[in-house]
């Protein structure tokens, strides 16, 4: 199993729009590392939710529940999309501030390659961000 962060402007397409829905479509992504990123990505890969621009931080934690199809919202060839659904809303946020200022989390690729919506994150990253999201501020 692979680990991911997807990234989304609240305004846009927010952690509520996914649990609404109940199945979104990752579409959209016009950058050709994060489209391979997405070409990776496998069913129940699980996948890190961050809010981008507004509030800055990891907000839930969902999972794949389609592989990658071509993007509907294109005529141009070469473009996917994968389908998300939601597993848990985090009882705390784990803010973009607080990523940057731990050891074991200030190299990631959220951090490294910021302009890409779509990154793949290591076991122990991931785990460090869960275990964040659950420890009592």
């Amino acid at each position: 199993m692979n680990h991911w962060l997807v990234k989304s402007e609240p305004f846009k397409y927010s952690w509520d729009h996914l649990v609404a829905e109940g199945e979104g479509m990752w579409d959209g992504v016009r950058n050709y590392a994060a489209r391979n990123n997405l070409m990776a990505m496998k069913v129940d890969d699980l996948v890190l939710f961050y809010h981008s621009n507004e509030g800055k931080e990891v907000v839930g934690l969902a999972k794949v529940s389609k592989e990658h199809y071509p993007d509907p919202t294109t005529d141009e060839a070469g473009w996917v999309v994968v389908n998300l659904v939601p597993v848990e809303k985090f009882p705390n946020t784990v803010t973009l501030a607080e990523i940057k200022k731990d050891e074991l989390l200030k190299q990631m690729d959220l951090v490294r390659l910021s302009r890409l919506s779509v990154v793949p994150v290591k076991r122990e990253e991931f785990d460090h961000i869960v275990a964040l999201a659950h420890d009592k501020k």
